[in-house]
C-alpha cells in the first residue's frame, strides 16, 4: 500500500522524503543515546558532548531537508502541492521542534566554549531545553518513525535515482559530525575541570 503511493509520487518529492527518512533514523539512535548520557550529565558529560557535536551536522540535513520541501509546498510547487501537506499536528509541532532546536544546541555550545562565564542561566536552559525537546523528538519519530522505515527499505529495494547521493549526504553528515567532535574536544573548556596528569 505505501509502495503504490511511493511509485504515484514525483521521484524529486519522493528523493525528499527518502533522505528525510533516512536522516530521521540516524537521529532517533543518536538522540537516545545523547538524552541518556544527559540523564548523568557529570559522570558522562564527554560522551554527552561527543554526542552533541556528532548531532549538529545531521540535525543540519533534517533541517534542511524539510525546509526544503516546507518552502517549495508553501511557494506553490505544484509537484509538492499534489504530495500533500505534512499531518497538522506535524505541522503545529515544527516550529517547536527548530526553536527548541536552537536553543538546545546554542545553549550547549555555550557552555562548552564559555562554561559560567556569562552566568549560569545557561544550564537550566540547556536542561529545560532538552526535556521540551525530547517530548516534542518523541511526539514527532513516534509519527514518522514507521514512514521512516519504508522511504529507507523502499529505497534499498527500487534504487530510486540518486540514492548513492542521498546515503552518501547521511554518511557525510555523520563523518563531519565525528571531526566537529574531535576538535571541540581538543579545545580547552572551562566547562570540564581539568584533571592533573593525561
Amino acid at each position: 500500500m505505501c509502495v503504490t503511493e511511493s511509485t504515484l509520487r514525483d521521484p524529486g518529492v519522493e528523493a525528499n522524503a527518502r533522505l528525510t527518512g533516512y536522516v530521521g533514523l540516524v537521529l532517533i539512535v543518536l538522540l537516545a543515546a545523547e538524552f541518556v548520557t544527559g540523564l548523568r550529565f557529570k559522570q558522562l558529560l564527554p560522551a554527552h558532548a561527543v554526542i552533541g557535536f556528532v548531532l549538529i551536522p545531521p540535525v543540519l540535513l533534517k533541517l534542511g531537508s524539510v525546509g526544503y520541501r516546507f518552502a517549495r509546498y508553501y511557494f506553490g510547487d505544484p509537484r509538492y502541492r499534489a504530495a500533500g501537506p505534512p499531518q497538522l499536528a506535524m505541522r503545529l509541532l515544527g516550529p517547536l521542534v527548530v526553536a527548541l532546536t536552537v536553543v538546545l544546541f546554542g545553549t550547549g555550545i555555550e557552555l562548552w566554549l564559555f562554561g559560567y562565564r556569562f552566568g549560569f542561566i545557561w544550564v537550566p536552559l540547556h536542561h529545560l531545553s532538552a526535556y521540551l525537546w525530547f517530548v516534542a523528538m518523541a511526539i514527532h519519530a513516534g509519527s514518522y518513525l514507521r514512514r521512516s522505515l519504508e522511504l529507507a527499505y523502499a529505497d534499498w529495494r527500487d534504487h530510486l535515482r540518486g540514492a548513492f547521493t542521498r546515503r552518501s549526504l547521511v554518511v557525510g553528515s555523520l563523518v563531519l559530525g565525528a571531526v566537529l567532535a574531535v576538535a571541540m574536544l581538543r579545545f580547552p573548556t572551562p566547562f570540564v575541570p581539568t584533571q592533573g596528569g593525561g
